[in-house]
């Protein structure tokens, strides 16, 4: 499960870097300050994915903490600015918190010795 978060973490969070900076921009080009301000806050959460994703393979926990602040930040941006996307994008990384933190409670399977 580590792995599958890691990469939907990852991928996703390029989706979301590319969808907030065309709401940042466009927010710019027609002076919508609540979009340019949607825009800002997508670009953290972008961020936060790719840093959670990339911490997914190895500390979980780490993940699972990274993923929870993009979470609220998604859902506190989604629902005060015009750019309603955020909070779904938010529901995704709570979604993702919550695969995180099954895969911190399944205990790492030891080595294996195939020398013996």
């Amino acid at each position: 499960m580590r792995i599958a978060s890691g990469i939907i973490s990852i991928f996703l969070g390029l989706i979301v870097l590319l969808q907030s900076c065309a709401v940042n921009v466009g927010g710019i080009a027609f002076g919508e300050k609540s979009a340019q301000e949607g825009g800002s806050v997508g670009i953290l959460v972008a961020l936060l994915f790719v840093v959670g994703g990339a911490f997914a393979f190895g500390l979980p926990k780490v993940t699972m903490i990274i993923t929870g602040i993009a979470g609220v930040l998604g859902i506190a941006a989604g629902t005060t600015t015009v750019f309603k996307d955020m909070t779904i994008w938010g529901v995704v990384a709570l979604i993702l918190t919550a695969m995180n933190w099954f895969a911190a409670r399944k205990p790492k399977e030891p080595p294996v010795n195939k020398n013996v």
